[in-house]
């Protein structure tokens, strides 16, 4: 597997991806203008330079003065001033998250890709213990027709069991795993929400192809 979670990314896929990816970038954007931001944290970063889609959120916020990465891949560009090479399933030490704290943290892409529900849930708390103001999530949204991993159709709304055997056999075996991707649905956002306890956020999506392709969560931590 590539550095990026997705098969026959050709070059016009990519061009499409970074369409939607800036509609992201706008809402996202939107929604924090009237908020002093000096540093945001990208999570899940990855190393690959070949896409210009690759870290299109976190390069593309407005006003932030400082990056910082955390990512379970070794990022070599030095876009980011500060990088932690770590699984944001994995436990943070108090250290780890006093030097990586920021005003926003952004995960882009991710969360379908770091195992079942508890690895899910994980995440988004550490997010909260990572973020001093905001946490944004986005991800594909799975009743989607399309998986943009696959660039199967319709195969992911079956029963996810169904589903990874169905990959199974057509040989797309890294992601019948769970553990590469776990797809989330609007409702399974704000279920894992709730749970870790966030009250103060808002989901947003995009579309494409007339269904809704992407949500995005725009969170605040209380203070």
């Amino acid at each position: 597997m590539s550095k990026i979670y997705a098969v026959n990314h050709y070059t016009f896929i990519d061009k499409i991806v970074i369409k939607k990816r800036q509609e992201m970038c706008d809402i996202i954007n939107e929604e924090l203008s009237d908020y002093t931001i000096q540093d945001a944290l990208d999570i899940g970063s990855t190393n690959d330079l070949d896409n210009k889609s690759s870290n299109y959120l976190i390069r593309n916020l407005k006003n932030i003065k400082i990056y910082k990465s955390i990512s379970d891949q070794v990022i070599s560009n030095n876009f980011f001033s500060k990088c932690l090479t770590k699984s944001i399933t994995e436990n943070f030490s108090y250290d780890e998250i006093q030097s990586m704290k920021s005003d926003v943290v952004i995960s882009n892409a991710t969360i379908e890709h770091v195992g079942g529900f508890e690895q899910q849930k994980k995440m988004i708390e550490n997010m909260l213990l990572l973020t001093k103001k905001y946490f944004i999530i986005t991800t594909p949204n799975r009743y989607h027709p399309l998986d943009f991993h696959t660039k199967l159709p319709i195969l992911h709304w079956f029963p996810k069991k169904i589903h990874r055997k169905l990959l199974k056999l057509l040989k797309l075996e890294f992601f019948s795993k769970e553990e590469n991707l776990n797809l989330l649905s609007k409702k399974d956002l704000i279920t894992l929400l709730e749970i870790v306890g966030v009250n103060n956020f808002k989901i947003f999506d995009i579309s494409l192809l007339g269904f809704k392709s992407n949500l995005i969560v725009i969170g605040k931590v209380e203070q």
